[in-house]
């Protein structure tokens, strides 16, 4: 792809997101898209909402679970920014209209306390740290999942181009020292509408939460960028999306670790 269309492509998915209305699969109209061509959209696409008036506050990891990889015929995790319109307490209810297609995920935040770029050990993480704490990613898509002529599906392109899907975060109220748990047993059951949905565990993330951290790391620092003090980085889901159609009501009981639960108007 050429800048231009990057700059074209970026711009389609901020006025998808302003207007609340999908956009066709950017690897059909792009069809010789690749990584580089998806992060560098998505780059434009941040920078777009910044000039709005966002700031950045951190990052989130995506297909982190060999399921998603091999569904997506990949062999790494994807990522995306994080930014300050994106922020929900706990307990929201989410206004409705506020996204086109929302899904949850329930996953383990890292908010830091030092910088961290390059390749770094689990050591290195943990140390960077300040806390963790359980949260729900909110998804949405800007881009159509599935193109209602050829039937051809969203691919990893498509969702890395459009922020991997990003669209709001909501943390619980515990903090917990990350060198005081086993990351791996946390876990969480999640419920829509009081009914269980889905359970997981936090080895389900790279075997180790704490490695999706250290990926980010070394995978920013190919780029001079690095994650920063009072980042909040979304580690992996470690459960399938639920989709959160108006009306749901949505909790993530991570035991003692904690609880999330948000509403959808």
């Amino acid at each position: 792809m050429t800048p231009d269309e990057h700059a074209e492509a970026a711009k389609a998915l901020f006025e998808a997101d302003d207007n609340r209305k999908q956009i066709g699969l950017l690897s059909l109209k792009y069809p010789k898209i690749d990584m580089a061509d998806s992060y560098a959209i998505q780059s434009l696409l941040v920078n777009n909402k910044i000039l709005a008036g966002n700031e950045v506050i951190g990052w989130k990891i995506g297909l982190t679970s060999k399921a998603m990889q091999n569904a997506l015929n990949i062999n790494t995790p994807d990522s995306g920014v994080l930014l300050s319109d994106m922020v929900f307490e706990n307990g929201s209810t989410i206004p409705a209209n506020r996204f086109i297609q929302p899904r949850i995920e329930a996953e383990i935040a890292f908010v830091m306390k030092s910088d961290l770029s390059g390749k770094a050990s689990r050591l290195d993480v943990l140390s960077a740290t300040e806390y963790v704490c359980p949260s729900i990613e909110i998804l949405d898509t800007r881009v159509l999942r599935s193109d209602p002529k050829t039937g051809k599906t969203r691919i990893v392109f498509d969702t890395i181009s459009d922020n991997a899907a990003n669209a709001g975060i909501v943390l619980g109220n515990k903090r917990h020292d990350p060198e005081d748990i086993d990351l791996r047993w946390v876990g969480a059951i999640v419920s829509r509408d009081g009914e269980v949905e889905e359970t997981g565990l936090g080895a389900g993330v790279l075997n180790d939460p704490v490695m999706g951290i250290a990926w980010l790391a070394e995978r920013l620092g190919k780029y001079d960028q690095k994650i920063r003090k009072g980042d909040v980085v979304l580690s992996g889901s470690f459960i399938r999306p639920i989709e959160c159609p108006s009306g749901t009501s949505i909790l993530a009981d991570f035991s003692d670790f904690g609880s999330v639960n948000l509403n959808f108007e």
